[in-house]
């Protein structure tokens, strides 16, 4: 039997999943005239030709395919870029037994020589860095007892479905990548320094090319620590790209359309790891549908990781950690003047715009310093839909929970986008987006860079210098996350600018429920600090102020935080009178947030009461709305406030079963 297969890897890990579906995929195969196609795709480095070549082994060793294993590098038979087909066929005759003389001259004369010499057999062909199926058709041998394996940089979505078994390599995982790197280095450095190990890991973002470039460094520079190696390694592959795959990206990336290439190098400068279909329609100035085309061109070439696309409410994408970096690369070498500029500053007013929407349809509408945005021209607002619009109370309440997974899941690029806005002095945006941060953070606390992202909207506010009520509003805004991390010094210093203010407001309603507002955060952290007496005078004092606007919600909201005040103070019977009214005025109003968190308030009172079977019924109630809006931190303390109720009548195993969830959702959310 005749094999035509370069020599294995010497170090190959994981992709045990892809193997098994394909030898069960041709353990399964019944044709007589078809043979079976195992497509596997996925960016350059990804080790594609590596899983090809075993998959080629291991089935010429476990299966009777008597005409051999061949394999063609189709990048071989390339002229600017254009496959001749005609010439893959003479090279495949050959390794069939087919006389050079004997080859037929006329190309369509040569596919019939072909098919008919393949017509009765047992082949195993790896056809390596296809990039469309139209290529590949004519080299398919006509035998269904055949097997041909075809890698490509993204699918190729022009076979008919069905047509092949798609096999998509997803980047190694972190497990899989430590593995590889242990194999290739060997080294005590290694488990010495096991977070500089990680740091190393994740830069190569389980591209095993990549990490095969950190383990020649690794060997390379034997003496140096690894903490010092990361640097030199990440200027490295920032500037020179992965050895072995640069040439692959850079051929790639040449025969991309102009609207495609530009993309790709605009999405190099994204705020954040991840983007979507309208955040890259907004950056890259395309209009929806060009930049829908140019995404799908830049997944058919392999330059997209769309694995988050059907798991998130935004429908994410990314460009993995080296591809980013090649795109930076080509941006420095192309990139027309004011390009990048100009794509980010309209990035950020269409995400401010956003951001302000799901703020609102998460939260309500409520006190905000800076008002919704204008639409950006061209670009579509993401599409979520605004509770008051809803048609009942279930679809009111979906459509703020989708607003409030939209800001959780778009976090990195909101923070990412404030760092960029203040470096670029647009203060009003890094004002605006602090509000929605404000928002997530009620669900999310404990989160470092929603302090950073307060402490810039500080500083906005004091660099704007004429507005009052950024200063008043971001003040409060960053003193609840300071005393959060029990950095009560600071935040009482926050508090009291804040105050000192007030005295910059005017009269009009804003500015009363501002002054009204920042009352309320005196009283907060006066119950931090166990003041609860203190506190309860704050919020009365607060709730007769919204009262004189006048601000009913805001007397909801005071009357609540009286309750709880009330609460912590001993004085039962008032908290449940307070906590009632708070609650039943939310659900009156669809607050949903605040349904879930009164709801909560007010079982604890009635858990103190003794009232035990009214106090479960409003911690489920609160669990459920804190499990819609997917807030870590409340489910975590309802679960602990069921495992205590539970406990107290005797459910030990109920109880148990609580304390594990509110562990692990803790666990899962950084709260520990």
């Amino acid at each position: 039997m005749r094999v035509e297969l370069p020599p294995e890897p010497v170090y190959f890990v994981n992709r045990d999943d892809e193997r098994e579906r394909a030898l069960r995929a041709v353990t399964d195969w019944r044709s007589r005239s078809r043979p079976l196609v195992l497509a596997l795709s996925g960016p350059g480095g990804l080790g594609k030709t590596e899983l090809a070549v075993l998959i080629a082994r291991t089935l010429g060793e476990r299966f009777p395919f008597t005409d051999g294993v061949l394999s063609v590098d189709l990048d071989n038979f390339r002229a600017d870029g254009v496959l001749d087909p005609g010439d893959v066929l003479s090279q495949l005759l050959d390794s069939l037994g087919v006389l050079p003389d004997q080859v037929q001259a006329q190309y369509a004369a040569r596919c019939r020589q072909y098919w008919n010499r393949t017509s009765d057999a047992k082949l195993v062909l790896l056809l390596d860095n296809a990039r469309y199926a139209s290529e590949v058709v004519p080299l398919l041998p006509a035998s269904g007892a055949s097997v041909v394996i075809i890698t490509s940089h993204g699918p190729l979505h022009d076979f008919e479905a069905g047509a092949s078994v798609d096999l998509v390599l997803p980047p190694l995982d972190e497990r899989a990548a430590t593995e590889l790197l242990e194999l290739i280095v060997r080294d005590h450095r290694l488990a010495a320094d096991p977070e500089a190990a990680r740091a190393v890991i994740r830069l190569c973002d389980g591209l095993p090319a990549a990490l095969h470039v950190a383990g020649r460094w690794v060997r390379t520079h034997r003496l140096r620590p690894l903490s010092r190696l990361l640097a030199d390694l990440r200027a490295e592959l920032d500037e020179k790209g992965v050895s072995g795959v640069e040439r692959i990206w850079d051929t790639v990336y040449a025969d991309l359309t102009r609207p495609a290439a530009l993309l790709y190098r605009l999405l190099a400068h994204h705020p954040g790891e991840t983007f979507t279909l309208h955040s890259a329609t907004a950056m890259s100035g395309l209009g929806l549908e060009d930049c829908q085309d140019a995404l799908e061109e830049l997944d058919r070439a392999g330059l997209l990781d769309l694995r988050l696309l059907s798991l998130t409410e935004a429908g994410q994408m990314r460009l993995a950690g080296p591809l980013r970096a090649h795109a930076l690369r080509q941006s420095r070498r192309e990139a027309a003047e004011g390009e990048v500029a100009e794509a980010q500053m309209r990035l950020v007013r269409w995400f401010v715009r956003q951001a302000q929407l799901a703020d609102r349809f998460a939260a309500g509408r409520r006190l905000t310093v800076v008002d919704l945005s204008d639409p950006v021209p061209g670009v579509p607002d993401v599409p979520l839909e605004d509770p008051e619009a809803a048609v009942d109370d279930e679809a009111r309440a979906e459509h703020a929970a989708r607003a409030a997974r939209w800001l959780e899941e778009e976090r990195h690029v909101l923070f990412a986008c404030s760092r960029l806005a203040h470096g670029r002095e647009m203060d009003t945006e890094v004002v605006a987006l602090s509000e929605p941060v404000w928002t997530h953070a009620l669900d999310h606390p404990h989160q470092s860079e929603v302090i950073e992202v307060f402490r810039r909207a500080v500083d906005s506010a004091v660099r704007h210098g004429g507005n009052a009520g950024w200063l008043v509003r971001t003040r409060c805004q960053l003193a609840r996350p300071l005393w959060e991390s029990e950095q009560l010094s600071e935040a009482q210093e926050q508090i009291d600018s804040a105050m000192s203010a007030l005295e910059l407001l005017g009269d009009s309603e804003r500015d009363r429920k501002l002054a009204a507002s920042a009352v309320e955060h005196r009283g907060m952290l006066k119950g931090v600090r166990g003041e609860w007496n203190a506190a309860l005078a704050d919020f009365t004092a607060s709730r007769d102020m919204h009262r004189a606007i006048p601000n009913p919600y805001g007397v909801l909201l005071q009357t609540y935080r009286m309750g709880e005040a009330g609460a912590k103070a001993g004085d039962l019977e008032t908290a449940h009178r307070l906590l009632s009214e708070a609650h039943a005025g939310f659900v009156a109003k669809k607050r949903e947030r605040l349904i879930g968190r009164s709801a909560f308030a007010l079982a604890g009172v009635l858990y103190r009461l003794g009232r035990m079977d009214e106090a479960r019924e409003l911690y489920q109630r609160s669990l459920g709305q804190a499990d819609k809006r997917r807030s870590g931190f409340d489910l975590a303390r309802v679960h602990d406030a069921l495992a205590e109720l539970d406990a107290a009548e005797g459910h030990l195993a109920e109880a148990e079963e609580h304390r594990v969830a509110a562990r692990t959702f803790r666990r899962r959310n950084g709260l520990v």
